[in-house]
């Protein structure tokens, strides 16, 4: 019910389309990546899963279908896609025979490491937007240098320069 009167300030609206913004672009990148590299956005995403699964998680259908925001049989297609170019297999779990582990293959090993070292270097060097919007978002200070350079730009000076009289 708070929710309902809660007054939302226009800096709201403008801090959440620029998340929304900055995340569009950041999955865009990922996706442009992802095809340069002769991939499908979902295969390459489906890779990272694997490789980046949380300490002692399995790399199961089922926990790569909900870590994809996928339905099991979309996920199985991908995984059938992926294994028929040779990135990821298949095998039996050990410990329940009903249970299907996804491994990766050293291919798709050698092709998700490229693709994160691309994004980890453009995030590494231009994340701070990003990381502002969401700040602004929550209500903190952006940290990112750029931002304060950005605003002193829009009046026609850059940091360093003063009015002139």
């Amino acid at each position: 019910m708070l929710l309902m009167t809660m007054r939302i300030a226009t800096s709201d609206y403008r801090a959440l389309a620029a998340l929304r913004y900055r995340i569009r672009l950041f999955l865009s990148e990922g996706d442009a990546a992802a095809r340069r590299e002769g991939l499908e956005p979902q295969q390459c995403l489906l890779l990272l899963a694997v490789r980046g699964l949380p300490e002692g998680a399995k790399a199961t259908i089922q926990v790569l279908a909900e870590r994809l925001v996928l339905k099991h049989n979309s996920t199985v297609e991908l995984i059938d896609r992926l294994e028929t170019h040779g990135y990821v297999c298949r095998s039996q779990s050990p410990e329940d025979r009903r249970c299907v582990l996804v491994k990766l293959l050293p291919r798709g090993e050698k092709l998700v490491e490229r693709v994160a070292r691309e994004r980890l270097t453009e995030m590494r060097g231009g994340g701070e937007a990003l990381s502002d919007a969401l700040d602004m978002l929550l209500g903190r200070k952006p940290n990112s240098r750029r931002v304060r350079v950005k605003k002193s730009a829009q009046h026609g000076r850059t940091k360093g320069q003063g009015r002139k009289s």
